[in-house]
Parts: structure tokens; sequence; C-alpha cells
């Protein structure tokens, strides 16, 4: 005679069954997520390491440009370049400065091939806007080269002095918009 099942067998199985599925779906998702954040990281390196696009730009405009532009601000007597300032801005700051504004910064480049766009402001380490380095009223960071032609101790290579020149410091600040809301910020202060 056959004995009659109870099905204890089958409960225990599906138990078992929506346990695994349960736990499948947790390591999935923890795969995912490690997945996610190694993405991430890649693209703020990338935004990052592209900030140098930004600083070499503005560097060689710098390089180009004579002291006339670079006591300017930018007005009609002697236009400069977009994102250009004569003056330090003591309340700058990068995260909540208005990048996209047409005359606030300078657009290096919509998309750079991965997909970042890049854009500098340049501001010249001054406490007036508008005047010249050498003015008396000025005040700057500078660098004032002047000498007599020694070598500190070593073999002398000429007597005559450096000419006196004042140059003032800059700061470029870059910012490199990515893409998933990636957001580098790069400062380099150059003379």
């Amino acid at each position: 005679m056959r004995t009659k099942q109870s099905g204890v067998v089958l409960f225990i199985a599906l138990i078992v069954l929506v346990v695994m599925t349960l736990a499948g779906i947790a390591m999935m998702r923890q795969v995912g997520t490690g997945v996610i954040i190694a993405g991430n990281l890649a693209f703020k390196s990338n935004a990052t390491s592209v900030g140098d696009l930004g600083v070499e730009d503005a560097r060689a405009w710098l390089v180009t440009q004579g002291s006339g532009t670079l006591s300017n601000d930018g007005s009609a007597q002697a236009p400069a370049k977009n994102g250009y300032f004569s003056s330090w801005d003591t309340t700058f700051n990068p995260t909540t400065y208005n990048w996209t504004s047409g005359t606030n910064s300078y657009q290096v480049t919509a998309d750079d091939g991965t997909g970042n766009e890049v854009r500098w402001v340049v501001h010249r380490l001054c406490q007036n806007a508008n005047q010249d380095v050498t003015n008396s009223a000025q005040k700057c960071v500078t660098l004032g080269s002047t000498g007599s032609g020694g070598s500190k101790g070593g073999g002398a290579y000429g007597v005559l002095p450096l000419s006196n020149t004042v140059q003032p410091y800059f700061r470029i600040t870059v910012r490199v918009a990515g893409p998933r809301n990636t957001t580098s910020y790069i400062q380099t202060i150059m003379y």
C-alpha cells in the first residue's frame, strides 16, 4: 500500500529556491555598484587629466599678449579674451561661478573626444583692475628680477645687470565638465 505524502519536501525546496534567488540578486547588485563606482572614478580621472588642455591653452594665450591687454579687463578700448580678468577676485569660487555665460570664461573645446567640455578663467593677481603693474597705486603679486650679474659663487657668465622687470602672477582656473555630471577644477599659478 502506498502511504500518503504530505509535501513537506516541496515546501522546503521552494523556500531554499527563494533564498538562493534573493542571494543571487544581492550579488548582482553588488557587482553592478562596483562597476558603476569604477566607471565614475575613471570619468573623474579623465576629466582631471584633460584639465591640462585648458591650462596649456590659457598659458599660450597669456604668453602672446602684451602688457596693454593684460592690464585691461576687456573694455571697448582694448578687448581682452573672454575669461580674462586684470585683478584678483577675492569672492571667486569655481564651484559657484557661472561658467556658461558668454564672457565669463573661454571655452577651449565643447567635446575633447571623450565628452569633456573644457573652459578656463585667468585672474591677474593684482588688486586694481585696468591698471598697469607699474602704477604706484597698484598692488600685485609679482616676480621682480634685478641683479648685478653675479652667479652666487659660481663661474661668472657676464657682468651686465639684468633689466629690472616686474612680472605679475596669474591664476588659471580650469573647469572640465564631462559625462555623468563629472566636474573637475584645476588651478595653476604662473608668471
